[in-house]
């Protein structure tokens, strides 16, 4: 029995709950086994597609050269640059690839071999289907003849729409292939795109280095110019401000360099004179005797004199001693001593005098280096005040010289490399003639069909699925509702065969159209699986009569038109035939279409019934085959109050008075979304088995419905997923085996 697990709001289940239904394996599985012949009919028209290609499309030959960015080979006249510095930039490889496809290129190449000529690329002979999508264009209007220019444009794109340009992972080589009908022109075209490359590389180079040269040619012309004009000026004004240069400098600093170090050397030999004329000048008449001056002591004279004056003074103080210093003879001593004094004093003075000249002429010879010198220092600052001009001249002068050797070297450099006939690229791989196609590929083609026909199939059908809101399994009834699915009823009569249902019409004996009344199936075909599975809706119920009383029972569902009317009729005929006391009931008061399958002729019915129950007998209708009791509704016209009739006490006491006399109970009650029958009479009934139309009825609705009334949700037993397409339910139960089904027999 249902048990609501919250409160059965089945509008607020989460994504994630019903993500997890979907994609489980189980679910996965179902999909394939329900739309296998989706997926089958998607590869089968990829196939078919595929091999309308491979059989209209045409041929194709790709033939491949290869060229290597080398820079090596340009390093040759320079001899400064070595391997490290001979690196490509990346960006320059993806350069020369936009260059062997560019259009001057490419028209170089077309105009060589006469491509213009040729039907593969001026347009006269397209194929079939693209000869097909030009007629359609030319439906719509055409702008005349092509002209030369337009065709040769056309051949140039072709051209290029075939070539196929591309560096090798993160080397320095280009693969350049290029596709034709033809392979012995695809490998011409190739070769030809490659020589014409390497050869407006060549051209390129020698244009550019001839501009170059000529460039660098007037421009060393107008430097040497330049550089001539400014050593003149350099010169000129040497000349005008008398600045003469030596090998040690200009002249005037050599003279003031030479002035100043003669006058350094004239302030020593000054300060020298005046220290020895001031030694001369110091002494005294006592020190005549024993000087200390240089010149005192090596002068002849003086040393005589001295020698003399000291034998004196040895023989005065012996005298004297002897004597006494007044006798003659120590007087004639001191006398003679007086007369040798005086003798050295003016020998002293004479030799003072000698210094004082020298001290005379050392001074007024630093007095003339001094003059000197002030005169070289004026004439230095008006040099220095010319030499600032000087330096920027010699400056001007020296880059024009450099400029112009550099330019000048340079120059030699780009008339060697002009007539130096080698590129950065060369072809390490020309193109040979492909010996197999390269377009289209059938086996490739063919796995990409199969693969994409997968692909295309599984996602159309899990799309279907996904998109569906319908319900198909009964793992879709129970993950929607909460409750146990009693089976599938699969399809039964015209509906089965796929034809519509014309109700009352007839067989020429007698039956009810091509299956005989659908209402009577489980007693026409007991075999059958419609059958079995009424079997297995009356064992659930018998199986919860053991746990509570559970008599009367409501067939609902929730829209109409899902099959509820002829459910309740197969099943009260099914539980009547074991010989179960069995009333089914038309509880349906808008549309009687149980009355009208059963019973077409009745006058009376449930609603004479409940004015009166204890005459209900006088209603009731018996099945002579089955044993089977029905209580038609009969009604001129449709009530407006039926669920407060169906929600009477005279219902609860008629349907009191039937639980006394039948087993069973079986009422076809309205559908639950448009009437509030089923849910006014909910109090009354034990249990609900609810009918849901297969690949009809839509969640929202089944939803819907079920959250509407509490009282229904309560009592619902079971579903029952009824009218499922017979062959498509043999595709959805294909894991159950081939011999499933061996069981039933389906009549006709």
């Amino acid at each position: 029995m249902y048990q609501p697990r919250e409160q059965f709001h089945l509008q607020e289940r989460s994504a994630l709950d019903l993500a997890g239904a979907t994609l489980s394996i189980e679910r996965i599985l179902g999909i394939l086994r329900r739309q296998w012949p989706l997926i089958a009919a998607i590869v089968g028209g990829a196939f078919a597609l595929v091999l309308v290609y491979l059989l209209t499309a045409t041929p194709m030959y790709t033939a491949n050269t290869r060229i290597l960015m080398d820079t090596r080979q340009t390093q040759v006249l320079d001899k400064d640059t070595g391997v490290s510095n001979a690196l490509i930039d990346p960006g320059f490889v993806d350069s020369q690839v936009e260059i062997i496809t560019s259009d001057d290129l490419i028209r170089y190449v077309v105009r060589r071999m006469k491509l213009t000529e040729d039907p593969e690329f001026n347009g006269s002979d397209p194929g079939l289907i693209p000869a097909i999508i030009g007629r359609v264009i030319g439906l719509f209007g055409s702008d005349g003849p092509a002209s030369k220019e337009r065709i040769e444009r056309g051949t140039v794109g072709a051209v290029q729409a075939n070539l196929k340009v591309e560096r090798l992972l993160t080397t320095y080589v280009l693969s350049a292939s290029f596709r034709s009908r033809d392979p012995d022109k695809a490998a011409q075209i190739t070769n030809e795109i490659a020589d014409a490359y390497i050869v407006g590389a060549l051209d390129a180079k020698y244009q550019s280095t001839k501009r170059a040269s000529e460039w660098l040619q007037q421009r060393s012309a107008e430097l040497r110019e330049q550089a001539t004009a400014s050593d003149r000026a350099v010169q000129t004004f040497k000349s005008q401000n008398n600045i003469v240069g030596t090998s040690r400098g200009l002249m005037n600093e050599q003279q003031l360099t030479d002035v100043n170090t003669q006058l350094i050397q004239a302030r020593a030999a000054t300060s020298e004179a005046k220290a020895r004329l001031d030694r001369i000048d110091g002494i005294s008449d006592k020190d005549l005797a024993q000087p200390t001056v240089t010149d005192a002591l090596n002068n002849p004279v003086i040393t005589r004199l001295r020698a003399q004056y000291l034998d004196l003074s040895a023989q005065y103080s012996d005298w004297s001693t002897r004597y006494g210093k007044t006798h003659q003879a120590s007087v004639n001593l001191a006398n003679r001593m007086d007369e040798l004094r005086k003798s050295i004093a003016d020998e002293v003075k004479r030799i003072g005098d000698a210094y004082r000249s020298e001290y005379e002429i050392a001074k007024s010879r630093e007095t003339s280096l001094e003059e000197n010198l002030k005169n070289l220092v004026s004439q230095a600052g008006n040099t220095g005040q010319a030499q600032v001009k000087l330096r920027d001249l010699e400056s001007a002068a020296d880059t024009y010289r450099n400029l112009y050797n550099s330019f000048l070297e340079k120059q030699q450099q780009a008339l060697q490399n002009q007539s130096f006939p080698i590129s950065e690229s060369r072809i390490i791989s020309t193109a040979v003639k492909p010996d197999r196609k390269s377009s289209p590929k059938t086996v490739l083609s063919l796995v990409g069909a199969l693969f994409g026909g997968l692909c295309f199939g599984l996602g159309a059908a899990f799309a279907r699925e996904m998109l569906s809101d319908v319900l198909r399994s009964p793992g879709d009834v129970e993950d929607e509702i909460g409750v146990k699915c009693l089976g599938v009823l699969p399809a039964i009569g015209a509906k089965a065969m796929g034809l519509p249902r014309v109700r009352g019409s007839r067989s020429p004996d007698g039956g009810v159209d091509a299956s005989g009344p659908l209402s009577r199936y489980v007693i026409d075909h007991p075999f059958s699986r419609y059958a079995e599975t009424m079997r297995n809706i009356k064992v659930s119920i018998d199986l919860a009569r053991l746990s509570r009383e559970v008599k009367i029972i409501g067939i609902v569902s929730s829209l109409p038109k899902e099959g509820k009317t002829t459910v309740s009729a197969n099943f009260a005929h099914l539980t009547a035939f074991t010989g179960k006391r069995v009333l089914l009931i038309d509880g349906d008061l808008h549309t009687r279409s149980l009355t009208k399958e059963l019973d077409p002729t009745a006058k009376s019915g449930l609603l004479e019934a409940l004015k009166n129950p204890q005459s209900v007998g006088h209603h009731i209708r018996r099945s002579a085959e089955t044993g089977l009791d029905f209580l038609p509704s009969f009604a001129v016209t449709r009530m407006v109050n039926s669920a407060d009739i169906m929600a009477s006490k005279a219902m609860a006491d008629l349907l009191a008075l039937l639980r006394n006399e039948y087993d069973y109970i079986v009422i076809d009650l309205a559908p639950v979304m448009p009437v509030t029958d089923a849910k006014a009479i909910s109090h009354l009934i034990d249990a609900y088995v609810y009918v849901i139309e297969w690949g009809r009825t839509t969640r929202t609705a089944l939803q819907e419905s079920m959250s509407s009334s509490e009282g229904i949700q309560k009592k619902v037993l079971g579903a029952v997923l009824n009218g499922a397409n017979p062959k498509m339910l043999k595709r959805i139960e294909g894991y159950k085996g081939s011999h499933y089904n061996a069981y039933y027999v389906e009549g006709a």
